[in-house]
């Protein structure tokens, strides 16, 4: 596990970064980062090649991660601080970086052929914008090749509430998974047409912070744990339960909202959606606690162990909540919204694309839709396909109307999993102006085409 602890908190981005090693525990004596530069220049993140083995392996992967590492260095600043980054590209392919689910200026959002050109190779962007929300975000590519996600490009971007509730654990858990051969190569092509057609490039090792699945921690008895979780998947729609602990949501895709038990305790985690969870642990010693990971219909397979040792934690109270979002409408106005919907289809032939509305998808096109700042908008998302979908709109924090259009979910998202052959509805008041992507955050899905885009004036 990723532990965060306050030592690593020390201003803006340039002295708030720290990395992990392969075990997965903070690396001793990063007060700051690897390449710092000076005061009040930009922290330099470098996508480039590297080897890592993962699980039982017999040779290193080939990944691609920044700063040669997957998931790359944990990005930490406090609420309302400046975000300095500079993307250099060392890959063989163009390249950008896209900070996921962040309501970020628009010339900052970072997607390839829609808000700025790809970072070609040996090219650099700087990335410059304020972390106006607190919450947990994912960077990683956007508007480019699936291969680049499924290789490993991704980190975290933390933004600190001003006070963050107390706790005896803070962790950080970046989920992923790899289709490799016994060797540890990657199997089959990228790209590959059924994979994009269907539910994407799922591999069979799945790791959290890079170390395969289960990963094990011990705990002291009763500890209270605050667990930041991130799907960095290119395409797996993780389902999630818990054994030994009542585990509450305080926030979704880096919104506050009031603390609940997960329905059945089952949390369906899409790739590039992040939960923060807060649990008590059991009292006795000896216990144990578990995340479990659904693979199949019924398998369940051990994804975290939280042993317990020690002296006993004292009682604490009930599960504290975090700061609503001020900033974001109480209500949005239905019955003045302007609606859209986006038909979604498979590709019909081998190599062929997505369709948005008929139409090939993509970011080349006009916007579907020209909205006002601060107009209600709804979004239909139909989806024809038999893949499960997960669609994103940049840029937004939005609501998800129930089914029966009898109201919508209490918390906000900036995706929604459409399963197949089914409609949802979300709901958004566009608050920032620009060129905002909607796409399907399985990696396949948008590099064939399931991608489209709004204009906010």
């Amino acid at each position: 596990m990723m532990e965060i602890t306050r030592r690593t908190v020390v201003g803006a981005i340039g002295a708030s970064v720290f990395a992990l090693d392969r075990a997965g525990a903070q690396t001793s004596g990063m007060t700051g980062m690897s390449g710092a530069a000076p005061s009040g220049a930009p922290r330099v993140l470098e996508a480039r090649k590297a080897g890592l083995k993962l699980g039982a392996a017999t040779g290193e992967t080939q990944i691609w991660g920044y700063d040669g590492a997957s998931p790359g260095p944990l990005l930490r600043v406090k609420q309302g601080e400046d975000v300095r980054v500079q993307l250099v590209n060392r890959l063989d392919q163009p390249t950008t970086l896209h900070w996921h689910g962040l309501r970020n200026e628009n010339a900052m959002d970072g997607v390839a052929g829609l808000t700025q050109p790809a970072v070609p190779p040996g090219g650099s962007f700087d990335y410059r914008f304020r972390a106006a929300d607190s919450g947990l975000y994912l960077y990683r590519p956007a508007g480019v090749s699936a291969e680049q996600t499924a290789r490993g490009l991704a980190g975290l971007l933390i933004v600190d509430e001003a006070s963050p509730p107390e706790v005896d654990r803070d962790l950080a858990f970046v989920l992923q998974d790899w289709a490799l051969q016994p060797d540890g190569a990657f199997t089959g092509a990228f790209g590959e047409p059924m994979a994009a057609a269907g539910a994407g490039r799922i591999g069979g090792l799945v790791t959290a912070n890079g170390v395969a699945a289960p990963i094990r921690e011990s705990f002291a008895p009763g500890a209270r744990v605050r667990l930041r979780l991130a799907n960095a998947c290119a395409a797996r729609i993780a389902i999630l339960t818990f054994a030994g602990v009542r585990p509450f949501v305080l926030a979704i895709d880096g919104q506050p909202c009031e603390p609940f038990e997960p329905v059945r305790n089952i949390l369906p985690v899409a790739p590039g959606a992040r939960f923060d969870l807060m649990f008590d642990l059991p009292t006795h010693e000896g216990a144990e606690a578990k995340i479990l990971l659904k693979d199949g219909e019924t398998t369940l397979k051990d994804l975290a162990v939280f042993a317990l040792a020690g002296a006993r934690v004292g009682a604490r109270g009930p599960i504290p909540s975090l700061p609503v979002n001020a900033t974001l409408p109480p209500e949005i106005r239905l019955g003045q919204a302007t609606k859209l919907t986006l038909t979604l289809d498979a590709p019909r032939t081998p190599g062929g694309a997505w369709t948005v509305n008929g139409a090939k998808g993509g970011y080349g096109g006009p916007p579907v839709l020209k909205a006002r700042r601060g107009t209600p908008l709804s979004i239909a998302f139909v989806n024809k396909s038999a893949a499960a979908l997960s669609m994103h709109v940049h840029g937004q924090a939005m609501r998800l109307l129930h089914d029966l259009d009898d109201g919508w979910e209490p918390y906000w998202r900036n995706a929604v999993i459409v399963p197949r052959h089914a409609r949802k509805i979300v709901a958004l008041l566009p608050q920032a102006p620009g060129r905002w992507a909607v796409r399907c955050d399985i990696a396949d899905h948008e590099a064939a085409g399931l991608a489209t885009w709004i204009e906010v004036t």
